[in-house]
């Protein structure tokens, strides 16, 4: 089972797994986005148990999204989903570490995923669409990745909220490894910041992040 995020996840929230090939990028991808609370990675698809990344089995390299939907729908995510990854290229790929998979949750999911399939035709017909069974989130150093690989912002992060599991499982942690990977701007990343929208953060801790931020690029 996934570790409780750090933020107040509203009884409205959903979540979405996939797979589209090597899942640092897609957790960075997916993460920039308003709505999105929380981006984990993970292993899912098979029948492997306790999957690690040396040991995955048939299972396939997955991210799992939390997301408000009032704010970002199903149909926008699978857009990006379709538009950001080519099925029939990664599909067997390393064998089932690298695949196109959808996995829903329940009848409207599966409803939406075949429907926004269609629009993406025949290319999208290489993806499979799966019942969701379960989702081991992978090894820590496969979480933020990006963000792992600025070790500056990632210590000050972790001294903001006060551990590195708070970071990774919190909706600004998602947030700064979409800004780590370049889908976010600076502007954008502190815009959105100020705002004071991440519900785990106290003013002080936003100052600080925003700081940090601010520190971390005029060094560049």
């Amino acid at each position: 089972m996934n570790p409780t995020s750090t933020d107040n996840l509203s009884l409205s929230s959903e979540q979405l797994t996939l797979a589209m090939g090597c899942f640092w990028n897609p957790e960075a991808l997916f993460g920039q986005f308003n709505g999105v609370i929380q981006m984990a990675t993970g292993y899912a698809g098979g029948t492997t148990t306790h999957p690690t990344y040396r040991n995955l089995g048939d299972h396939s390299e997955s991210i799992e999204i939390t997301f408000h939907p009032q704010q970002i729908s199903l149909e926008q995510l699978l857009h990006t989903f379709w538009t950001h990854h080519r099925p029939e290229a990664i599909n067997g790929y390393k064998g089932r570490q690298y695949m196109s998979i959808l996995f829903y949750r329940n009848i409207e999911q599966y409803e939406i995923m075949v429907h926004v399939q269609q629009q993406y035709a025949p290319q999208s017909l290489h993806t499979e669409i799966l019942a969701y069974t379960d989702f081991t989130r992978a090894e820590e150093r496969h979480q933020k990745y990006y963000l792992q690989r600025k070790p500056e912002l990632l210590k000050q992060g972790i001294k903001h909220l006060d551990s590195q599991e708070n970071l990774f499982h919190s909706m600004i942690g998602a947030r700064l490894n979409a800004w780590a990977k370049g889908y976010l701007s600076e502007e954008e990343l502190i815009q959105e910041v100020q705002k004071n929208e991440y519900n785990h953060i106290t003013k002080r801790q936003q100052h600080e992040i925003l700081e940090s931020i601010q520190q971390y690029s005029s060094k560049q």
